[in-house]
């Protein structure tokens, strides 16, 4: 498991955790895992299931027991994070501009140009700054003992961040001797750094004060705590689409005071509902006119819009090609093995052995319309192969990873290994790129399970980087 080595010995890391816990009475681990349920709840932590007719919001099971990983290997870490994001950007200002990628045969011009999150209104756009990743997840697995692969990069319009930064909280609030006895990097800092990053990627035009805020669907989107969290974090407002307008191509926002000029927009809406007049007509969530402010550079959208190519996880198998080919160096994170379904030799391959793979949507998220073979009946296989045969180019498979695991709070109090990944958060400005020291470490809670998303029953721990 993390805690441990190959060998079964206590990883170096979780040394001080585990003499803590050999000498911390035997039900203190289930009282404190009941104080932070209480607490949670208490303070509304929680997030909607799309389709679920029984709870129209849950909490996320929180485990007590924290993911811990030593300075040496953050660093590297960060490294490889910072490497891949800027690849990313360059990328995406690359496809939208002189497309020298395509050119130079390192993606396909059709990946491209076929994708559903390709933004033909921003081709030969420029947004504010040259920043189009302004806030990136980036899933990560550990595999083995030589470190960390990708699984995916989140880079429309990323969450969770709010579940890092409560579970720390917690955290210090149920075990203050726990971390007295370790050196951990701050991650309540984020939202400093978030906020230094928003305002640096603003509009010239802006000033030293541009005026941020953050854009919800509304109360029904299942990330809506999250909206309203990082909006109070921030000291921003959290808008609506109704809240804002467009006027000679400035976006400004109703206040009681009148309208006041908008700068930045924390959107998290996705692309096609954010201007009625450019995308979907049938938009209730977005603002007329919005594209024409963006445009005419008046308005920083953060993300920036048509960064959802780079979600695509077909885009994501060629990510090793596309960092060697704008950083000029090999990927020091590399990706989990991949089959591009659209390569005929490659759909063989995958349909010979559905039973053994996980096989994904490009445009998936969230744990659903996935195969996980060795977890699915023969009907289920059956019926995942007449839908991977119909569309192939919808779909990448994988090995069904031997994903490592952590040290997990089980049901009769004690400790169980269970499957984790990580999302550190990076912020990218004209100023650089950030790594928030942790991220969000997801875990499936059902013993063997490999689907740790929250939809689908996955819980969260806190995630220490040690300062040693």
């Amino acid at each position: 498991m993390s805690g441990a080595t190959g060998s079964g010995t206590v990883r170096k890391s979780y040394r001080t955790l585990a003499r803590w816990l050999e000498s911390a009475p035997s039900d203190l681990l289930q009282s404190r895992s009941r104080q932070a349920e209480l607490f949670f709840r208490r303070m509304g932590v929680t997030f909607a299931v799309y389709g679920d007719v029984e709870s129209n919001e849950r909490l996320i099971p929180f485990d007590v027991v924290p993911r811990i990983i030593g300075a040496a290997e953050w660093n590297e870490l960060e490294r490889g994070l910072k490497q891949r994001v800027s690849a990313i950007n360059a990328f995406l200002k690359d496809i939208y501009g002189a497309q020298e990628c395509i050119k130079a045969g390192i993606v396909p011009a059709d990946l491209i140009f076929t994708n559903p999150h390709y933004r033909p209104e921003m081709q030969g756009r420029r947004p504010p700054g040259d920043i189009w990743t302004h806030i990136s997840g980036v899933d990560l697995v550990r595999t083995g003992e030589d470190g960390f692969l990708v699984l995916e990069d989140n880079v429309r319009t990323p969450s969770g961040v709010s579940y890092m930064l409560e579970n720390r909280e917690m955290m210090m609030r149920l075990f203050p001797d726990l971390f007295a006895e370790h050196r951990i990097r701050p991650v309540e800092t984020y939202t400093d750094m978030l906020l230094a990053s928003l305002r640096a990627s603003a509009p010239a035009h802006a000033g030293s004060d541009p005026k941020l805020v953050v854009l919800t669907p509304g109360p029904f989107n299942s990330a809506y705590y999250e909206h309203s969290f990082l909006a109070d974090k921030l000291g921003v407002e959290l808008v609506e689409g109704g809240d804002l307008f467009v006027n000679d191509d400035i976006v400004f926002m109703r206040t009681t005071e009148g309208p006041q000029r908008v700068d930045v927009i924390y959107r998290r809406i996705d692309d096609e509902f954010l201007d009625p007049l450019t995308f979907r007509p049938d938009s209730a969530v977005g603002i007329p006119g919005l594209m024409s402010a963006y445009m005419a550079g008046n308005v920083t959208l953060s993300n920036a819009v048509g960064t959802g190519v780079a979600d695509d996880k077909a885009v994501y198998t060629y990510m090793p090609d596309i960092i060697r080919f704008f950083s000029g160096g090999d990927p020091i994170l590399g990706n989990v093995p991949t089959w591009r379904c659209r390569e005929p030799e490659a759909l063989k391959e995958v349909l010979s052995k559905l039973d053994q793979l996980v096989v994904k949507e490009v445009g998936g998220s969230g744990g659903y319309g996935m195969l996980v073979g060795p977890a699915s009946t023969k009907a289920e296989i059956e019926a995942f192969r007449a839908k991977l045969i119909a569309d192939p180019d919808d779909f990448i498979a994988q090995p069904t990873l031997a994903l490592s695991t952590a040290p997990t709070m089980d049901a009769s109090g004690g400790l169980s290994p269970r499957h984790v990944d990580l999302r550190p958060f990076v912020l990218s400005s004209p100023r650089g790129v950030q790594v928030a020291p942790g991220g969000l470490t997801r875990v499936a809670l059902k013993p063997g399970s490999l689907v740790v998303n929250s939809s689908q029953g996955g819980g969260t721990k806190d995630t220490w980087v040690l300062d040693d």
